[in-house]
């Protein structure tokens, strides 16, 4: 095990008990940044034996794995699936187009980069960016979450996740 891959085991066990639900969003992408996200459950990396698993609902999920550039006919869809993440609410940026507009900017069809739209945790750069580079992105959120309710509450203990729905 790498030294990321002993972080992220031992951060997601610390900080979720046991496990990690990530919700894959598409907001207008080409699909390079998907292939790659699809490419840490392959047995090369295999994610899942670090408690990562990806769920169908954003109501089950922890984290979002945002790619792409948001389109206009995308963003509705978007914005209803990070309402429905529970909090504290992690949205990781996938690829250049997630993270600025990559090669379309704004256009009269794409409002550009996901942070014009909603807040982003975490960047991970590329075109698409390596599985290595994804997974260090979901051990930076996973660890921004983590400082932010240890200093809301004050006393160093991660808070349960709580749903409004």
């Amino acid at each position: 095990m790498t030294e990321i891959e002993e972080k992220l085991s031992s951060r997601i066990k610390q900080c979720f008990a046991r496990s990690l639900h990530i919700r894959h969003v598409d907001s207008g992408s080409c699909n390079g940044c998907d292939f790659e996200i699809t490419a840490l459950m392959n047995p090369v990396y295999d994610i899942q034996r670090f408690g990562i698993d990806f769920v169908a609902s954003p109501r089950h999920a922890d984290m979002l794995l945002v790619t792409g550039g948001v389109t206009r006919n995308l963003e509705a869809a978007l914005r209803k699936t990070y309402e429905a993440t529970a909090h504290p609410k992690m949205l990781v940026a996938i690829g250049g187009c997630a993270c600025g507009g990559g090669m379309f900017g704004d256009t009269y069809a794409h409002l550009g980069g996901v942070d014009k739209i909603l807040p982003v945790s975490v960047y991970v750069p590329g075109c698409p960016p390596r599985p290595q580079a994804i997974l260090e992105g979901i051990l930076h959120a996973i660890e921004r979450a983590h400082e932010l309710e240890s200093s809301r509450k004050g006393n160093g203990a991660y808070a349960a996740r709580t749903s409004n729905v």
